[in-house]
């Protein structure tokens, strides 16, 4: 598969990790992606594509693209043969300014891009992405759309601040700690953060410890569970265990196995370390 991502100007580039492009055959029918800290968007220029929640039993199908606020649970993605698409892949507040309703509304629900850009703007966008020279033009395009479209979002400093906070502790602080440090009452920081990212902070908290736990892991070796777990500050290996299930719905070890199976039939392969084998 054809991978091309870069970084966008500032401001975007305080709101997004990277813009991307994809393009090619899959390695999978269907990829499972654990809950990352992470907000998507998708615009899809093949086939439609289909998403279903790993705890849930309905598959939708995406034609023009998808919306996905900052999960708590994974999701299976199903790609058609040859896929065609360019996304974002936002900081867990990134998103918010891009929204028209609160973020909370979509959490855990995957919606199309016409759900939330209306089908004009979105239909437009498509046609000028189709017919772009190339990734770089059309990344550029896509850097564009999101310019034009970028507001003004109340609280969204107070929960940028309080996310890097998060991040930087890799999710192991008190998020009392937090609320106190910006001044503010745990019930608003709260009601700040359901609706910008979707969440609570704690639960971004928890997302962004399993997200650097999993990033921690080579299933090449052996691997120290317990060592792992302590440093990650799990309270024990069984606490470890659960939020692995409640993540991916894997075992710790059956996540490995999938993970060796990715790198074994994939070597060096793009999509590699999120994404695994849902087949």
């Amino acid at each position: 598969m054809e991978y091309v991502s870069r970084v966008p100007r500032p401001p975007l580039a305080g709101l997004i990790d990277d813009l991307y492009y994809l393009e090619g055959t899959p390695p999978y029918p269907r990829l499972m992606l654990p809950p990352m800290p992470s907000a998507l968007l998708v615009l899809n220029l093949g086939e439609p594509f289909r998403i279903r929640a790993v705890t849930g039993i309905e598959t939708a199908a995406y034609a023009d693209g998808c919306v996905i606020t900052t999960p708590t649970r994974a999701f299976d993605f199903g790609y058609p043969p040859g896929t065609r698409s360019v996304g974002v892949h936002f900081k867990p507040w990134g998103l918010a300014p891009f929204l028209p309703m609160p973020a909370a509304e979509l959490c855990d629900r995957p919606v199309t891009v016409e759900q939330v850009w209306g089908r004009p703007a979105v239909t437009g966008l498509r046609d000028r992405l189709a017919t772009a020279a190339g990734p770089y033009e059309m990344l550029t395009l896509l850097e564009d759309e999101l310019m034009r479209r970028l507001r003004e979002t109340a609280g969204l400093g107070l929960v940028r601040h309080t996310s890097s906070a998060i991040e930087a502790a890799a999710g192991a602080l008190a998020i009392g700690d937090l609320s106190a440090a910006a001044g503010v009452s745990s019930t608003h920081l709260a009601q700040r953060f359901k609706q910008l990212i979707g969440v609570t902070p704690k639960r971004l908290a928890r997302t962004y410890r399993f997200a650097t736990t999993v990033f921690a892991i080579d299933p090449t070796g052996p691997v120290d569970w317990a060592g792992l777990a302590d440093r990650a500050g799990y309270f024990d290996q069984a606490h470890f265990g659960h939020e692995f299930r409640t993540f991916t719905g894997l075992t710790p070890t059956r996540y490995v196995d999938v993970r060796l199976r990715f790198l074994r039939e994939h070597p060096g392969h793009a999509l590699d370390v999120g994404p695994l084998p849902a087949d």
